[in-house]
């Protein structure tokens, strides 16, 4: 993207000081609203076991770790997530897409969905699946990115007492139609 100034690394070396920073990032995102698995407020105390299961997925494999850096500066992270079933191996799902709140607005996010589609095509997959918390308006964010609604689990996702949230399915074809 024109005017965006990311550095990105694929399966980065996830050293002790790697691992607190994406923590970091994970408790910012959260806690400034974002929808990577926790509702706001939260701790790093609360993060850090699924961080760690996250982790563990990328370091033994088969998961992939993408990491974004302004300058030297981690400012975002997914993960390729494989799918561990046979019939699936043709696709992955996109996990923990996630931006620091400093920066986001300035076309962050897109480029490290974009820099996933990139590997998605350079790995030969057909296909990329992000799931996303309705009621944010995420939806509309993956549609200008190419994906579409493939499906939605109503009521899926309970953020809080009587907040229960749909759960949406979005998808983009990798492959030539």
């Amino acid at each position: 993207m024109a005017g965006v100034n990311l550095r990105f690394v694929l399966d980065p070396e996830l050293t002790p000081e790697l691992r607190e920073q994406i923590v970091a990032l994970w408790v910012d995102v959260t806690n400034a609203g974002g929808a990577v698995g926790f509702v706001a407020p939260v701790a790093a105390a609360e993060v850090r076991p699924l961080a760690e299961e996250t982790f563990a997925g990328v370091a033994d494999g088969p998961d992939r770790l993408l990491a974004g850096y302004e300058g030297d500066r981690l400012v975002g992270i997914l993960v390729i997530a494989d799918n561990r079933f046979h019939l699936t191996t043709h696709w992955r799902v996109l996990k923990r897409v996630m931006v620091h709140p400093k920066t986001q607005g300035r076309g962050y996010g897109a480029a490290l969905m974009r820099e996933a589609e990139r590997i998605g095509r350079e790995l030969g997959l057909a296909a990329l699946h992000v799931t996303v918390r309705g009621g944010l308006g995420l939806e509309s964010f993956y549609g200008r990115l190419g994906y579409r609604e493939v499906g939605r689990l109503p009521r899926a996702l309970r953020v809080a007492a009587g907040d229960d949230r749909d759960e949406v399915l979005m998808w983009l074809d990798l492959a030539p139609a």
